[in-house]
């Protein structure tokens, strides 16, 4: 059997929550209810004994204190004055016997008027014999008992006798079982109120888990931890104190402090990083802030911060961003292609009108100015287009150029691309994007340096050595004040208004990230000219 056609091994279902609430909640309250029981029956044990020889001990001194006993003990046993009054006493208090003795241990009264007269049968009897009370369980002719025994003082406070009671041990433990039921009850009835408070305890967190079980929120969790660390953006999430309780891994790379070779920690950002200011702006307001741009670590992000409610109550905030290096790079990359395909639309124009003039000529048998105006055509797009892909092979960058020398043209000016240039084509997406950026900000204001101008001009020179790739941006315009030369790179500065000054700042960290440099010379009136160099994976160039 193949390895596909084997039975699959069903996973293992876990407990549910209330299964698994109500075995643990039961293993501590089970036991609890254990220990009490058998800690209260031994108590009501000893209570129960303890309440029968109390009152079996105040009915003898009750008899002891009597002067009918007293009396009687000073006449002979055979008077049988005494077994009335002790048997009465018996039978009221449900006693297994009343016996009392005189000094010699000799009965005066007993259940079985035979055994009145006759020796009391029990060593315990000594202790009262000497003038000290007494309790001990003992065996005589009635059968197992609690006896209770207390000394008889005449008015002289002289020992007269013993006055000794006896409780049925039987008696003694139905008193003890009946007492029991009472422990039992108390158990039963704290089992009841455990399992009410545990099923709302269920229900309690079932409510507060959603329904969920935990097997299903570890499930949820770990898809989630899953996607965030997935996910391109960084994502920041915090409490309603800002305190940082969630950080995915781009957000850690994107915060990483290049002076600091850990990351960032939940927790430990610190308050005087941007993000954490537009957080707590968010947590402040509840408006969301979008599309904000925010520079951290000399980077530009672009974020968006949205709080997070629940019950109409505000109680965190999640701000997801990334680096707008990366959108300026596709858009920069977009804008290649686009313009690729415009100047490739415009040609198509241009030939098509060349084909009707062809196409005239030939009508009119004008032979040799059909030669003429072929060569002619040829020639200017050996001298534009043939030209500038012989020199640069990366599709893109000629589409990029295209766009520019139209873009020129169209405002008047020429943008020419230097006899020398040598650049070979480049798999790595990243260094292409660099490259358009670069030299698209630095195209775009050698333009807008020479609007106005009746006349003016840009050379690009790009030339390939040895893994690294040169490039030349010059213009003759106004050129740059002396002052402003190491400035212009700096973020926010510009000469053409407010909402400027992003451009350079762009190119030059976009430059310095990818390994590269940038840098300018310039004379006032006269030129300005920057310098790059990119590190560049060309391909071998085909000739």
């Amino acid at each position: 059997m193949s390895d596909s056609q084997q039975p699959r091994t069903a996973r293992k279902r876990p407990m549910k929550l209330s299964t698994s609430v109500i075995l643990m909640v039961s293993a501590v309250i089970i036991p609890l209810l254990l220990v009490v029981h058998l800690l209260y029956f031994f108590q009501i044990s000893d209570a129960t004994r303890d309440g029968l020889e109390d009152k079996a001990m105040a009915v003898a001194r009750t008899l002891a204190d009597s002067p009918q006993v007293q009396q009687a003990l000073l006449q002979p046993p055979q008077t049988r004055q005494i077994q009335p009054l002790a048997e009465a006493i018996r039978k009221r208090n449900d006693l297994l016997f009343v016996v009392i003795t005189n000094m010699d241990g000799i009965r005066y009264s007993h259940p079985n008027k035979d055994a009145i007269g006759h020796h009391y049968i029990g060593s315990d009897i000594n202790t009262a014999l000497v003038g000290n009370e007494n309790v001990s369980v003992n065996h005589g002719v009635l059968g197992e008992a609690v006896r209770v025994y207390t000394p008889v003082y005449d008015s002289q406070h002289q020992q007269i006798g013993v006055v000794a009671i006896g409780i049925s041990l039987d008696k003694v433990k139905a008193q003890i079982n009946h007492s029991r039921w009472s422990i039992i009850w108390t158990v039963l009835f704290g089992a009841l109120i455990s399992a009410i408070g545990i099923w709302c305890l269920v229900r309690m967190l079932k409510r507060i888990l959603f329904g969920l079980e935990p097997y299903e929120i570890s499930t949820l969790f770990e898809q989630r931890q899953a996607m965030l660390q997935s996910i391109k953006e960084g994502v920041i999430a915090v409490d309603d104190q800002a305190h940082v309780n969630l950080i995915n891994q781009t957000a850690r790379q994107l915060l990483r402090d290049t002076s600091t070779a850990d990351a960032p920690l939940p927790g430990h950002i610190s308050d005087s990083q941007p993000l954490i200011a537009t957080l707590r702006e968010v947590l402040r307001t509840g408006k969301p802030l979008r599309d904000q741009e925010i520079t951290l670590n000399g980077r530009v992000l672009l974020s968006n911060t949205v709080p997070v409610r629940s019950n109409n109550t505000i109680i965190g905030a999640i701000c997801t961003f990334r680096d707008k290096t990366e959108v300026s790079q596709l858009m920069q990359r977009l804008s290649g292609m686009v313009n690729y395909v415009d100047a490739l639309r415009e040609r198509s124009h241009e030939f098509m009108n060349k084909l009707h003039v062809i196409l005239g000529l030939l009508h009119m048998k004008s032979y040799e100015r059909l030669e003429d105006y072929i060569l002619s055509t040829a020639n200017n797009y050996q001298a534009e287009i043939g030209s500038l892909q012989l020199k640069i092979k990366s599709p893109v960058i000629v589409g990029f150029l295209l766009g520019k020398i139209n873009r020129a043209h169209d405002a008047g000016l020429r943008l020419t691309l230097a006899e020398d240039c040598l650049m070979p084509d480049n798999d790595n997406e990243d260094q292409v994007a660099v490259l358009i950026t670069v030299l698209g900000n630095l195209i775009e204001n050698a333009l807008d340096a020479l609007q106005g101008q009746p006349e003016g001009e840009v050379s690009v020179l790009l030339h390939y050595q040895e893994g690294w790739l040169s490039c030349e941006v010059s213009d003759d315009g106004p050129g740059i004040a002396p002052e402003n030369v190491q400035a212009i790179f700096e973020k926010g500065f510009s000469s053409k208004g407010s909402e400027r000054g992003v451009g350079l700042f762009l190119a030059k960290q976009q430059a310095e990230n990818l390994g590269g440099s940038i840098s300018v010379e310039s004379e006032p009136g006269v030129y300005t000219q920057f310098y790059v160099q990119l590190p560049w994976d060309g391909k071998r160039m085909s000739t």
